[in-house]
């Protein structure tokens, strides 16, 4: 069994971020919800305990509290954030509310020395996101660093291995901080860098076969990086008891559907049957402009479409989805916790309440880059793999406002240049995501000496670790020129290319 840090999980987006960064060490990490008790913790094979940030105060009455036994376990234990303030309070010590609270950048001030310290400079960046903080240290603690804002910014009871941060390690803005969580896990905890995808892989195939048993699992496939790999994963699992059902939703990317069947009807030989489908979406969707209605409609389309395919297949008891850690933390909270929405998802929100097949998704608590170590673990060729990610709605997301077939005919064709063009560049594989967006506005224009007045294709174009956050990519002029110059020359009805150089947060990536 490996080792497992767990991760308490109080709220943060950035819990599974921590997560995240604890398998970057070669260490396996485990989430649980903040209120888990010590007795279904034991169980693991712990070699310390993470208690994540979160939104709550401490100070209020209905705070997120741990179980108080986990501090008697004997193992160390870090607490981040909220979970500094939480161990302060609880261990004996006094929070009060900020008089200036403390977001974005800090500089943090070694005072004295400090195994999660090890090795680092005098002063260091840190990412910074509270507005408590500890006025008096619990017994048995000291302070290590401190900010402009806080004596306690790093304290520590080196006797039981009780460590506290009040910013975040775990965020790429924080200098250093994947080393000081390395001196948590390695120099504290001792643990072994020993864990890989391949481990994971074992792990997540005995639990598919521990929840499915002998049933029937029916599993939406899209042919992007996600549904791919969760279907390469349940079919090692549990090999012929999964049926794959294509539904071509008429919102697909040019020559999607003939790609999926050559692929896995032909090649993988998983049971893959279509379901054409394209009219009855688009008549759904008539006259809709709201971003979350459409998801919500193509949702439930999409499940009605599945509820079909059951009756035709026979006995199915489980409905299998590529769904990940951004769709989930972003739309609702995982295991009650408090997170915030931001947005749903076509995996998540788009899910009726009563739905007539259990769930099931292997891949919940991965991020893209996971997910694609994990597609490589289980052997699925590289063209796949590095597929950039596609909406679960498809181009209903990316046609603004109301969809119609004539909207979708360009974008697909324009879509299907910038690809081309980015791939015969090389700049495919150095981007997160790169597609276009249809915008539902006419401009004037020029061709031939004649006046045209057509619509507008927008480029989207990041780079990105997670997708959490991401950034506009800095592509050459020459390569968006052609890319501009194809899309206005060969797709009948545009005559203007725009580019989008907005950063996530506080543009999302997708538009709607």
């Amino acid at each position: 069994m490996s080792q497992t840090i767990a991760v308490l999980d109080f709220g943060s987006q950035y819990t599974q971020v921590i997560a995240r960064r604890i398998r970057e060490c070669n260490i396996y990490s485990k989430i649980f919800h903040y209120s888990t008790p010590v007795k279904e913790l034991a169980k693991e094979n712990l070699q310390g305990i993470i208690l994540s940030g979160g939104p709550s105060s401490v100070l209020r009455k209905d705070a997120p509290l741990p179980d108080k036994k986990i501090f008697e376990l004997g193992v160390p234990v870090l607490g981040i954030c909220y979970g500094l303030q939480l161990m302060g309070k609880v261990l004996g010590g006094s929070v009060e509310k900020s008089e200036r609270r403390e977001y974005g950048r800090g500089t943090l001030t070694l005072k004295r020395k400090s195994p999660l310290l090890k090795d680092l400079p005098k002063q260091l960046k840190v990412w910074n996101s509270h507005g408590d903080k500890v006025t008096a240290l619990p017994p048995g603690f000291k302070a290590i660093a401190a900010t402009e804002n806080s004596d306690y910014a790093v304290i520590e009871d080196a006797k039981r291995k009780f460590y506290g941060l009040q910013f975040h390690p775990e965020v790429v803005h924080s200098e250093r901080g994947i080393e000081i969580l390395k001196n948590f896990l390695v120099g504290v905890c001792k643990c072994k860098q020993d864990w890989k995808m391949s481990d994971y892989v074992d792990t997540v195939i005995k639990e598919i076969q521990e929840k499915v048993g002998d049933k029937r699992v029916i599993l939406g496939l899209s042919g992007g990086v996600d549904s791919s790999v969760a279907a390469a994963l349940i079919h090692k699992a549990i090999g012929s008891q999964l049926t794959c059902v294509f539904v071509d939703n008429g919102l697909l990317r040019l020559h999607e559907r003939d790609r999926v069947e050559e692929l896995f009807g032909d090649h993988f030989h998983i049971d893959l049957r279509t379901a054409k489908s394209g009219p009855r979406f688009l008549k759904a969707l008539k006259g809709v402009t709201d971003p979350e209605k459409k998801r919500k409609i193509i949702g439930k389309v999409f499940i009605d479409v599945f509820d079909e395919e059951v009756k035709k297949i026979g006995d199915v008891d489980f409905l299998a989805q590529g769904t990940l850690y951004p769709d989930v933390i972003e739309s609702v909270a995982i295991g009650g916790n408090p997170a915030a929405l931001i947005k749903s998802h076509h995996n998540v929100g788009g899910l009726p309440k009563r739905m007539k097949l259990k769930l099931l998704e292997p891949l919940r608590e991965l991020f893209k880059d996971e997910v694609r170590a994990l597609g490589k673990a289980l052997g699925l060729p590289d063209s796949m793999i590095w597929r950039h990610p596609f909406p679960g709605p498809g181009l209903g997301v990316r046609v603004l406002g109301e969809i119609k077939k004539s909207y979708l005919d360009i974008l697909r064709q324009a879509d299907h240049i910038l690809l081309e063009e980015m791939k015969r560049t090389g700049y495919y594989g150095k981007v997160w995501q790169a597609f276009c967006v249809f915008l539902p506005v006419r401009t004037v224009g020029v061709m031939g000496d004649e006046r045209t007045y057509d619509y507008v294709i927008g480029l989207r174009i990041v780079e990105s670790l997670d997708a959490m956050t991401a950034d506009w990519a800095h592509i050459p002029h020459s390569v968006l020129q052609i890319i501009s110059n194809r899309i206005i020359n060969e797709v009948k009805g545009v005559n203007r290319v725009v580019l989008d150089i907005s950063s996530k947060p506080p543009s999302t990536i997708e538009w709607e």
